[in-house]
């Protein structure tokens, strides 16, 4: 039978909408789309460069929990609700991504919470040995 497990952040919004931040089922890795939000301290900062930022040390913990790293990702989903924001971010994307070359998209949308300014959702296979 095929492993599933649920990785969990901490974040107060797992708990109140009934997620996981990551789903483990086999060799895939599936990360919720995840922000911006420190979720220690449940802060997020205004400027959408540090949301980046923070977004993929939250996504970098929860691939870490499912025993993959961001070179694992095959997809990545970028969803922002403000066109000119998305660029401002590529230099740390290209950071994360640039040698991976993760198929990828970008949806301008609604998020959640007016304070995020993005949302990140990828996709990992984990390596078999």
């Amino acid at each position: 039978m095929t492993e599933r497990r649920a990785i969990l952040s901490g974040s107060t919004f797992e708990e109140q909408i009934g997620y996981a931040r990551a789903v483990v089922d086999g060799d895939w890795v599936h990360v919720s789309g995840t922000t911006g939000f420190d979720y220690t301290t449940m802060t997020i900062s205004d400027d959408v460069v540090e949301q980046a930022e923070q977004c993929l040390r939250n996504i970098e913990a929860a691939l870490a929990e499912a025993e993959c790293t961001f070179a694992d990702v095959v997809r990545v989903r970028y969803l922002v609700p403000e066109r000119e924001d998305f660029e401002p971010c590529w230099p740390v994307l290209r950071r994360y991504f640039g040698d991976v070359r993760p198929a990828a998209t970008m949806l301008m949308c609604g998020l959640a919470d007016p304070r995020m300014k993005i949302e990140i959702e990828v996709y990992a296979r984990r390596a078999t040995a």
